[in-house]
């Protein structure tokens, strides 16, 4: 359909076009609106035939707000081609097409508050309503995935459809008959209705989609790029045993059309959307229920929808907004349809998670261990509300499964709303400039020649003294998870270290702190905390000591293991392979490692001038964890406290936790068992009920249980 030359060069036209903000003239306003028509339409085969989009949802959209304020300038424009006069198409050659028994339209987009207010003044305009007069919304989520039109006929689910082009979209009811949470038969008639056209979402659950791509990669095939795409190819498989192995779910959000025997019109036995919604899940369809809402104005609306973004990346299905709708059908009905979009109902959208940017080059990070760490350098891109000009490439192992060249256009994504990741780079954007990335084999710090284990992806420098490598260990030494010395941050250690004020881990401890008091950004109250702050992480425990030096594979939990077997950290350096495999859940690769570091005089020279300067290298009975029995009461279970404690502190309670089996983790996720809940429980709170998996206990409650 498309030359390989057309992709780039209505990618490039794309990205012009972005950039329009004011309404020319009309004969330039006619050119625009040629161009708006050619690259929507590219789009639109891009994301609905291809599932292979190029730009992200909100270019989209701005693209086609584009072309509706020109249209609404110069309304002769509108020419009934228009992609505004049309919905998507998503029509292929692989299925018989159908009629809709009502046409599946899209739906208006929303991005804030004040368009949600636009929103609700025009329902009050179109219903004839005043200010004064509550409008009921019911608000949904909007999943991302397939859409799908069912119809029921005598209770017997006759036929299943893609949306294709709105109007006309593909039979494919023999996909539909092996998604379990479709039913086969429904009981209808019950209510008098005789023949029902449904609507929903086909999804996969995130889990289900990551357990795939884990046996796909397995196999060396192509990984899938996203849930979405997984859940709306699933819908066009040839062969529905394919399909059944894909797990997909259907929604269901609407009833689109409701007849008796004689096909009489039977929406009129519902008074509200919400019912028609709640009669479905009785019926036995999924539906949302715990995410729905009927809210009983606007403000309450934005209200549960800040929550919903909030609890985004916690939901087992991808989402990328909320859908509002009025709930009373009959207001619906004055408010009536666009040929785009029904006026009664909006999508909000949350910010986006995926955009395009352009590879400008890759530089090198060496990280504590000598591991090399290819970061990718973009041009700035906007992505979920923050600016984005640096990802980490991972490894030589990744940029070469992806094909990732420097000038390529890359899809960006910003996984769980915190790390940004190169999805893929658009090949169909290549116009030959683009160059291979070259992994070096050589430290870019130190020039020592790159090692890489049979085992491992990273190349690493083995030079124990690179510049780089001692800065980094020094960074982490000081860190949360390492002695934890408060407000002693990274840009300290780097403007000491510049200063020349700090050589080794040694020196962290042996500050001139008049120096410091003196520095542009100190005085003597920061020096005298940082120096407060260094003494009080001197008694540290022997386990944070040990995590802190930044041995291979000793992470934290290892670290308690071996503490908890020895007086004193030198001892290390007379124990054997064997006396550390001894241990439970240390293998030979981690022992190694900390025998090859105890081995080495240098190390014992440090450690001993350490201790010279007070920090604590012997392990005390108070320090020394207490063996776990088989039967305590969290023995398996993962726990997370929120909110004030009114009977101990957070330490302190987690501590209890520990010694009582569970392990504490730093978020509410799919992995937490339980939450124990204070005071003024905030997000954590909401984030663990809408799971619905999560044990919820009071203060009193944990105790009562370890007790």
């Amino acid at each position: 359909m498309y030359k390989k030359e057309d992709h780039r060069s209505l990618f490039e036209l794309s990205k012009k076009l972005l950039k329009e903000e004011a309404i020319p003239e009309k004969a330039e306003a006619i050119k625009e609106v040629a161009n708006l028509h050619k690259v929507i339409v590219y789009h639109e085969w891009k994301y609905y035939v291809q599932d292979d989009p190029v730009i992200s949802d909100f270019e989209y959209d701005h693209l086609y707000k584009r072309l509706e304020a020109l249209e609404k300038a110069y309304p002769d424009l509108i020419g009934p081609n228009s992609p505004t006069q049309r919905v998507s198409n998503d029509l292929t050659e692989t299925f018989a097409s159908v009629e809709h028994l009502v046409p599946m339209l899209s739906l208006a987009n929303s991005y804030n508050e004040e368009d949600l207010n636009d929103f609700d003044t025009q329902i009050r305009k179109l219903a004839l309503l005043d200010e004064d007069t509550a409008i009921e919304y019911c608000v949904e989520p909007k999943f991302d995935g397939g859409s799908i039109a069912l119809v029921y006929e005598r209770d017997v689910l006759v036929r299943a459809a893609t949306r294709g082009n709105g109007t006309l979209g593909e039979e494919m009811t023999n996909n539909a008959r092996v998604m379990k949470s479709i039913p086969l038969e429904a009981d209808f008639s019950s209510k008098g209705i005789h023949k029902v056209e449904l609507r929903g979402e086909v999804v996969i659950r995130k889990d289900i989609f990551e357990k795939m791509n884990a046996a796909r990669a397995e196999q060396g095939l192509t990984l899938f790029a996203n849930p979405r795409n997984t859940a709306s190819g699933g819908l066009r498989m040839k062969d529905p045993k394919e399909v059944a192995k894909r797990g997909l779910e259907a929604f269901i959000y609407q009833m689109s059309y409701v007849a008796d025997e004689a096909e009489n019109d039977k929406m009129d036995i519902f008074k509200y959307h919400n019912d028609t919604i709640e009669l479905l899940g009785k019926l036995g369809f999924k539906i949302p229920i715990k995410e729905k809402k009927v809210c009983k104005d606007i403000k309450e609306v934005h209200e549960f929808i800040q929550k919903w973004q909030g609890l985004r990346e916690d939901y087992p299905y991808e989402i990328d907004g909320m859908v509002v709708k009025v709930n009373d059908l009959a207001i619906q009905e004055k408010c009536g349809y666009t040929s785009h979009h029904p006026r009664w109902a909006i999508a909000f959208k949350f910010k986006a998670k995926q955009a395009t940017s352009k590879l400008l080059n890759v530089e090198y990070q060496i990280g504590k261990i000598g591991s090399v760490t290819p970061v990718a350098k973009l041009e700035p891109v906007q992505l979920a509300g923050v600016t984005v000009s640096s990802v980490s490439l991972h490894n030589e192992d990744f940029i070469k499964s992806k094909d990732i060249r420097i000038g390529d256009t890359v899809l960006v994504e910003r996984a769980g709303d915190v790390i940004p990741y190169i999805v893929k780079p658009m090949d169909d954007l290549r116009d030959g400039s683009e160059t291979a990335i070259v992994f070096p084999r050589q430290c870019p710090v130190c020039s020592t020649p790159l090692e890489r284990a049979e085992s491992e992806a990273a190349w690493r420098c083995v030079n124990y003294n690179c510049e780089a490598q001692v800065l980094q260990r020094m960074i982490f030494h000081v860190s949360k998870d390492a002695m934890d010395i408060d407000g002693f941050g990274k840009s300290y250690i780097e403007r000491f270290y510049e200063l020349g004020w700090l050589k080794n881990l040694a020196d962290i401890y042996q500050l001139d702190y008049e120096k410091i008091a003196a520095l542009e950004g100190f005085g003597k109250k920061s020096a005298a905390n940082l120096e407060k702050a260094i003494n009080k992480a001197k008694n540290n425990p022997v386990y944070r000591l040990l995590h802190s030096l930044s041995i291979h594979h000793l992470g934290k939990k290892v670290s308690k293991l071996i503490a908890a077997e020895i007086d004193h950290v030198l001892d290390l350096q007379y124990k054997t392979l064997d006396n550390f495999t001894e241990i439970k859940d240390i293998g030979p690769v981690v022992a190694e490692n900390i025998i090859a570091y105890f081995s080495n005089p240098d190390n014992i020279a440090l450690l001993k001038e350490m201790e010279g300067l007070g920090v604590n290298l012997r392990q005390t009975e108070k320090d020394r964890p207490k063996a776990i029995s088989a039967d305590a009461p969290l023995i398996g279970k993962t726990i997370l406290f929120t909110g004030t404690l009114q009977q101990m502190g957070r330490k302190e309670a987690q501590s209890l936790a520990e010694a009582n089996g569970a392990k504490n983790i730093s978020a509410v996720s799919s992995n937490l068992n339980i939450l124990v809940v204070g005071e003024k429980a905030g997000s954590k709170l909401k984030k663990a009920q809408a799971l619905g998996t999560v044990q919820i206990l009071s203060e009193q409650e944990f105790l009562d249980l370890i007790r």
